[in-house]
């Protein structure tokens, strides 16, 4: 029998890691493909922000690195891995998020071996937290993809088929404004269509 090379308990708990990783593309999120087809998972949602980060950095803060939000968009989601994917509108859900996310991030970034672990882990508060030029982008980006994607459908997406109101998606939109300015008019152009489309509610409170 071949003896078989030893593997170092670094590279166990690096490839472990990579393992459950593996888990995210079963994590199916609200939002579908643009086809309707079926709902996308997180990792085709991170693979998509990452990109969309290539093509539009131009729009990105003056100064921003943008290799740097690349990561952070790569980490953001892993911790649905165990917490799920939030809906965005969805107010219980949102209420015990950062809880069931907290502990995901220590479950699955402490999978790795110390350094590498506090390296990720570091990532994704940074997107948490939405301070720096790089973070802000990226938050912008999250937003802005599933704009892209509600607007694209033809149909309202899940603001339709969750009943949810212009000013409610404005709210969910305003770290565009923010994080990726030029990209701003765009997005309040979407959010006019599907109002005039009927695909969101335009809820006017009485004076």
């Amino acid at each position: 029998m071949t003896n078989q090379p030893a593997i170092s308990d670094r590279l166990a708990r690096q490839l472990r890691f990579v393992r459950e990783l593996d888990k995210l593309k079963g994590v199916q999120r609200r939002t579908s493909l643009i086809d309707r087809s079926r709902r996308e998972n997180s990792a085709e949602h991170s693979w998509h922000l990452a990109t969309m980060a290539l093509a539009l950095g131009e729009y990105a803060p003056p100064g921003t690195d943008l290799a740097h939000a690349i990561e952070l968009l790569l980490v953001h989601d892993v911790v649905e891995i165990d917490a799920d994917d939030t809906f965005a509108f969805d107010v219980a859900g949102n209420a015990s998020k950062v809880a069931r996310e907290t502990a995901a991030a220590e479950r699955l970034f402490g999978l790795l071996p110390d350094d590498v672990g506090r390296e990720l882990r570091a990532l994704w508060d940074e997107f948490e937290a939405a301070e720096t030029p790089e973070a802000r982008f990226a938050n912008a980006l999250d937003r802005f993809q599933a704009l892209v994607q509600n607007d694209a459908a033809g149909d309202g997406g899940t603001w339709h088929a969750h009943g949810v109101t212009r000013e409610a998606v404005l709210r969910r939109m305003a770290p565009i404004e923010t994080g990726a300015p030029g990209l701003w008019p765009a997005a309040l152009a979407a959010i006019e269509r599907a109002t005039a489309a009927g695909h969101v509610r335009d809820e006017v409170k009485p004076e």
